[in-house]
């Protein structure tokens, strides 16, 4: 029998708000993190941009982060 381990974790009252956003009927809070979460991970992204798509993105990051938004 598989029994499930619980912990106890202090998210922000902003933080809650969005994943409850996120909630679908019938879901647990953590039923959505497994959802968002998934098992993805940064490196299933390698390689999906070309060179010049990736310096296009990196440039408008810059912009982005140099107008302050």
């Amino acid at each position: 029998m598989d029994e499930t381990t619980y912990r106890t974790i202090r998210i922000s009252e902003d933080a809650y708000q969005k994943l409850e956003d996120q909630r679908l009927d019938g879901e647990s809070l953590s039923d959505t993190v497994e959802r968002i979460v998934g098992d993805r991970s940064l490196l299933d992204l390698a390689g999906i941009l070309s060179e010049a798509e990736a310096e296009e993105l990196r440039e408008a990051i810059h912009d982005r982060n140099e107008r302050g938004i």
